[in-house]
């Protein structure tokens, strides 16, 4: 009788006892929150509250010296919820982990230690080759939170900073309607007086809120956007019969003549598409206002240049501009809640699990956000934008 052909041995088609798997040992986080620098960003990642619940389960957080002032969280807030504070910024960064809203500067990064890790956002168009040479120098594993995935496959943190984008620029349209620089509309329906006209273009999460927030305050709201899916979407979430149209020239046009407001939030690879141009905005009405959200990509309006929240506006062919890059920033202590409530579960998570690398073994969406691992690049995106050598994360973690 011929031998059996198995690529196994004796011994190894014997039966063996059962090996259980080792109980995952719980890990204590060292967490640095430093003071924000970048222009315009008064956000903080952590508030009080999630200091408190973080430093209940043993962790440890440093927070630097007025890191809370723009929020109106003060050092006392932290150090009664169980926060060290420190005056030293080098301290700060020298923590295990460091988190921040904005991307550190290269000065901040020298800071840091080898091997430590690094959570912010990413904020690819406003970097250059030199932050990433200098993450790979000092073997940083850094997560940016645009790109981490909740289990619906969804962007938590952006979804929640465009719905403050969407609802704080009809807050900020309203405001600007009136005296003295707009033409003193009422944002609202007042019986027997017509309500402002608005015109709403991209169907994503920034137009879903300032849609919402424009009809709850009584505004006529009409709806641009090329994907029908998303308009279709948009009508199921408002759980309302809307205006609503694609794109086309001859309407749009017909829509800003009479608009009082416009709000613009598309998106684009590289940069923002023109929508409006020039011709558009020379027939709108005088003292109307033009928030244009997509100004950090460009602008989808022609005429619409970066502003700051000191001088937010700009008039050109008498409409309103409004171009400031980071709406949310402007309301920073509801974002800074928004971000907290985001970012809190998943440290408690990364801790429950002893630690990072282990739970990006087992969190996809987590993964998703990873893009340099232990001074490796491993996000395509950014590999392709810089020019630089990257791996997939799925061969260095498994």
């Amino acid at each position: 009788m011929s031998q059996p052909n198995t690529p196994f041995s004796h011994s190894e088609l014997i039966p063996q006892e059962e090996t259980l798997e080792i109980q995952k040992k719980k890990g204590k986080l060292f967490i640095g929150l430093p003071r924000e620098t970048s222009y315009q960003e008064k956000r903080i990642c952590l508030t009080p509250d999630a200091v408190a619940a973080l430093t209940a389960h043993g962790h440890r957080v440093l927070v630097e010296h007025n890191a809370g002032a723009d929020t109106n969280f003060s050092d006392r807030d932290y150090s009664e919820a169980g926060a060290e504070i420190t005056k030293d910024t080098a301290k700060i960064f020298a923590c295990p982990t460091v988190l921040k809203v904005e991307p550190p500067s290269l000065k901040e990064l020298s800071y840091m230690q080898q091997n430590s890790t690094l959570i912010s956002a990413l904020q690819l168009k406003t970097l250059n080759k030199s932050y990433f040479e200098k993450l790979k120098e000092k073997k940083i594993t850094a997560l940016a939170f645009e790109f981490i995935q909740d289990h619906d496959d969804s962007y938590p943190a952006v979804k929640a900073l465009s719905e403050i984008a969407g609802t704080g620029a009809v807050l900020i349209a309203s405001e600007l309607l009136s005296k003295p620089k707009g033409n003193g509309l009422l944002f609202g329906n007042i019986n027997g007086v017509p309500p402002a006209e608005v015109v709403v273009i991209g169907a994503g999460t920034v137009g879903e809120f300032a849609g919402k927030a424009a009809l709850g305050l009584g505004a006529n709201v009409r709806f641009f956007d090329n994907s029908l899916t998303k308009l279709n979407a948009l009508q199921y979430k408002l759980s309302r019969p809307l205006a609503t149209s694609t794109l086309q020239p001859k309407y749009l046009l017909k829509a800003l003549k009479r608009a009082d407001v416009v709000i613009t939030a598309v998106r684009g690879n590289h940069r923002a598409p023109i929508i409006i141009n020039q011709t558009m905005v020379e027939q709108m009405k005088t003292g109307s206002v033009i928030i244009d959200v997509s100004i950090d990509m460009g602008g989808c309006v022609e005429t619409s240049e970066i502003t700051s929240h000191d001088n937010p506006t700009l008039i050109k062919h008498g409409v309103i501009h409004y171009g400031v890059p980071n709406i949310p920033s402007r309301f920073a202590r509801t974002a800074s809640i928004a971000l907290s409530n985001i970012c809190t579960p998943y440290l408690l998570h990364i801790a429950e699990n002893g630690g990072l690398e282990n739970t990006l073994r087992c969190d996809k969406g987590l993964k998703n956000g990873l893009y340099f691992y232990h001074g490796i690049l491993t996000n395509r995106s950014v590999a392709n934008w810089f020019d630089l050598p990257y791996r997939d994360i799925h061969l260095l973690i498994f």
